[in-house]
């Protein structure tokens, strides 16, 4: 597979350091983060680079010429005059006659690309795009999926609508494309692929979301250079390639994350707690994912539907991003067993294996991100998430935030009154196994 990096910005963001340097050459560390980029592909066997150059375009070239010094074949497609990311693209449809990767050339990102292009595959896509969430998804352009397919159905632009409350899956800069979408492109006006091509392509072309809580973060703005810097530095962004185990936290929702208020059909009836931003936050800067799992027998109930589910998450999701803090993922069980009841929804009233105390949602997880589950935890406020957590072989933590505990039954590991306290435990934990090792 051909690799494109889209490395014509002009990076005006960056002050200084940019009027010499095209912003693809700033250093990370000591090494440009172009380099880095290309040194990721290369490990996974893709030799073939078109680099789209524009601003100091001499200087990349200068660099890098035809690639062979770093065991790679780079061709070029200068820009003489701003075409935007789309008519970039579209100058270079000659070329690209099967699947090809698009990187932007401002991101520092470690993706295990095999899986990426496996997905890719599989979704029969003609363009994949790279999504996580972010700790500030209200300034951010936030896409939406259907969770079942993985397909895209709608891109929200920044400002939100008034009222509205999305999931937080952002576009991360990076895309696995079919030549199907060159029909799509033109070299003019000058436009841009997220804001302009791809919104109008949901209703066109089969697009797909690979979500993924791997490192890829632009490096646009001196804060986030400092902060990209640290992380490659530290060895955080190779260690969060998927093909590394990693440690999770797990996170019942009704009375851990918002206030335990019964069954709750719509998204103004959740309340996050006081301290849970705060804490969620913290998890976040270490390198635990957070990933939710929760059963919503409401929509077996019948009170309330999928689409309603999704509305009240992204409620969850506004709150905790208005606080720059994010969950990875949200697994909910949509089942209840007990049949009889006159408004409930009979497709959703079965047996299930995904029902806490079952396992079913931790096994997913564990699966879609490679979780090392003996070194994760759970924090839930019934017997039936202590419970679930102990099955899957997970320390548990028990928080007094929500339903009556028993803890006759459900024999935490910890038990704690906030979850703040109980993210303290984990962290502290990772710090004693830190020095330990």
């Amino acid at each position: 597979m051909k690799a494109v990096i889209l490395a014509g910005g002009r990076g005006t963001r960056l002050g200084n350091l940019t009027e010499t340097l095209p912003k693809p050459l700033v250093p990370i560390g000591d090494t440009p983060l172009l380099e880095l980029q290309l040194g990721v592909l290369k490990r996974y066997g893709i030799h073939e680079v078109i680099l789209s150059t524009g601003y100091r375009a001499h200087a990349i070239e200068e660099y890098f010429r035809d690639g062979q010094k770093f065991d790679m074949n780079i061709t070029y497609a200068r820009e003489n005059v701003p075409l935007g990311t789309a008519g970039a693209l579209k100058s270079l449809q000659p070329e690209l006659q099967d699947d090809f990767l698009v990187v932007y050339g401002d991101v520092l990102f470690d993706l295990n690309l095999p899986r990426l292009f496996a997905f890719h595959k599989k979704s029969c896509s003609a363009g994949t795009l790279v999504l996580h969430p972010n700790d500030h998804p209200y300034d951010s352009d936030l896409v939406e999926l259907d969770w079942q397919s993985r397909r895209i159905v709608a891109f929200h632009a920044k400002p939100h609508a008034s009222g509205r409350h999305y999931r937080n899956m952002v576009n991360a800069g990076a895309y696995v494309l079919s030549p199907l979408v060159f029909e799509h492109l033109a070299l003019a006006p000058p436009s841009d692929l997220g804001h302009d091509v791809f919104p109008k392509l949901v209703d066109r072309l089969p697009l797909c979301g690979y979500v993924t809580g791997e490192y890829i973060k632009d490096m646009g703005t001196p804060e986030r250079l400092r902060q990209v810097t640290k992380d490659w530095q530290s060895g955080k962004v190779a260690r969060l390639n998927n093909a590394n185990p990693r440690r999770a936290v797990f996170l019942d929702r009704d009375g851990v994350l918002n206030r335990h208020v019964g069954l709750i059909e719509r998204p103004e009836q959740l309340e996050l707690l006081p301290d849970v931003i705060a804490g969620v936050r913290a998890l976040n800067q270490s390198e635990f994912l957070a990933i939710v799992v929760t059963n919503q027998p409401v929509v077996a109930r019948g009170l309330c539907s999928i689409q309603d589910l999704e509305a009240i998450h992204g409620r969850l999701e506004t709150l905790l991003g208005e606080g720059h803090a994010k969950v990875d993922a949200i697994y909910y069980c949509p089942h209840h067993p007990d049949r009889g009841f006159p408004e409930e929804n009979p497709a959703y009233k079965i047996g299930c294996q995904c029902r806490k105390p079952e396992i079913g949602m931790i096994l997913q997880a564990a699966k879609e991100y490679n979780i090392t589950l003996k070194d994760s935890y759970l924090i839930g406020d019934t017997d039936r998430d202590i419970a679930c957590g102990k099955r899957a072989g997970l320390t548990t933590i028990a928080v007094t935030t929500g339903e009556p505990w028993a803890a006759d039954t459900a024999e935490a590991d910890y038990v704690t009154a906030t979850f703040a306290q109980a993210a303290d435990i984990v962290l502290r934990g990772d710090s004693q196994t830190s020095t330990t090792n």
